[in-house]
């Protein structure tokens, strides 16, 4: 391992332990972090993943910080300045780049545009706007201007730091820290299972693909996919869990349709002897443990009884239904302008915090359950199909980078049917745009066989 990684791991250690400390040892650590930020691309997009980690840490592990919402903002300003303020690269003046890029951007700038006509409250959507425009073309410009191998490198660097979170959420099993949220929904070191399934389920699809696409899979890579799943199950995140699979299973059949060439060049590792090995053995094993496995995943469907649902449909309509009808007739309603980006269903029970000192709002959640449905009640038809553009033109991008990226892009498109997260640059919101930079920019130099 050479210098710089000892640098980075050294440095990572330092923060997080200061953020672990008290309140004035991680304020210095995000302090700490806006600094990193601006000493380069790849360290742009390292900050903003440990922001993510300051933001979503479990609170019986570390303090609670009462300004990380404006140090959430300065990493990401900090961030962008960064890779803006870099020489452009070879990789910036790709073609498909800069469309795609552009077409963020017009994206972004219509939301904004929208917010100051129709929100009802327009600082609170152009803020939200604006942030996910500064959070998206951040991460496209800082993964793109990386060289290919820093590029791998680095996607290397935030795999291993996923897989890391998932080692040191394993002692937590066994104490009462690791399920504070409900007592039986694991949430590791993260702040709820909710956050913990779903990160859990990305990762787990990342080895999955990455499973197949290599030619001879190694045991450790198998060994770590079901752990993932097991992390999911015990998360009691149902979304995280048919996201992973899903995902999954979605890559394999449409990837090489994306990408224009065939399954064998996407999944080589689909004629490894190895891989069917081990799923005859799971399906061996699955077939023999039927009724402990069908207890098991009913426990898993109904959160442990806390949900008396029969089935899975009838779990998602009494889990989402509510709020799909109720977004979805407020978009008939309006459906030209729709409500306004970032906006609750109800704007006068939204609970909106503001810094103290330019009365700014940096901090406005909103729970909507499906992205796209919220997606046609606050931005209308015609913000509908923009989105949609923008997100086939994804799709397209992160498929030419292979197997692994478009298995990770899809399972974040498809978490978004619970959790309406794609266009909030806060919570694990952050780290669905950090991978999305990376899927996209990964197709810029073809990674599949051809």
């Amino acid at each position: 391992m050479n210098k710089i990684h000892w640098r980075l791991i050294a440095f990572v250690i330092i923060v997080i332990g200061l953020r672990a400390g008290n309140a004035q040892t991680a304020n210095i650590a995000y302090l700490l972090v806006i600094g990193y930020a601006l000493s380069g691309r790849m360290q742009a997009i390292q900050a903003l993943s440990l922001s993510w980690l300051f933001i979503m840490i479990n609170p019986g592990l570390a303090p609670s910080v009462g300004m990380a919402g404006l140090y959430r903002y300065g990493v990401l300003l900090a961030a962008l300045i960064s890779v803006v303020l870099r020489k452009k690269s070879q990789q910036e003046n790709n073609q498909k780049l800069n469309m795609f890029i552009w077409y963020t951007i017009g994206l972004g700038l219509f939301f904004i545009i929208h917010s100051l006509v129709i929100s009802p409250i327009p600082d609170v959507s152009i803020l939200k706007a604006l942030s996910w425009l500064i959070a998206m073309v951040t991460v496209l410009l800082g993964w793109s201007g990386l060289a290919k191998s820093e590029r791998d490198q680095l996607a290397t660097h935030l795999y291993r730091g996923l897989v890391l979170i998932l080692i040191l959420s394993l002692p937590l099993a066994f104490f009462p820290v690791g399920y504070l949220v409900n007592g039986t929904g694991f949430q590791g070191v993260l702040n709820q299972p909710q956050a913990f399934g779903p990160v859990m389920g990305v990762l787990g699809a990342w080895s999955a693909a990455r499973l197949f696409a290599a030619p001879r899979p190694p045991w450790w890579l198998v060994g770590l996919v079901g752990v993932c799943l097991a992390m999911v199950l015990m998360s009691e995140a149902r979304t995280a869990g048919f996201s992973f699979v899903l995902g999954v299973s979605f890559s394999l059949v449409f990837s090489p349709a994306f990408a224009n060439v065939g399954i064998s060049h996407m999944a080589p590792g689909i004629k490894s002897s190895r891989l069917w090995v081990v799923f005859f053995f799971v399906l061996v094993a699955g077939i023999s443990m039927s009724a402990a496995i069908s207890q098991k995943a009913s426990h898993y469907v109904t959160k442990s009884g806390r949900a008396d649902v029969g089935g899975v449909i009838e779990a998602y309509d009494r889990s989402r239904g509510g709020g799909m009808k109720l977004m979805w007739r407020h978009f008939l309603e309006n459906p030209w302008s729709g409500s306004g980006f970032g906006i609750s269903s109800f704007p006068e029970q939204m609970d909106i915090i503001r810094d103290p000192i330019f009365h700014l709002p940096i901090s406005a959640s909103v729970e909507k359950g499906v992205t796209y449905l919220a997606v046609l009640e606050e931005l209308g038809f015609i913000g509908g199909i923009l989105v949609l553009v923008w997100l086939f033109m994804l799709l397209k991008g992160s498929a030419r980078g292979g197997l692994a990226p478009f298995a990770v892009c899809t399972t974040i498109l498809l978490l978004n049917m619970g959790e309406a997260t794609l266009f909030s640059p806060g919570g694990v919101g952050l780290l669905y745009l950090i991978l999305l930079g990376w899927v996209y920019s990964s197709g810029l130099t073809r990674n599949i066989n051809e």
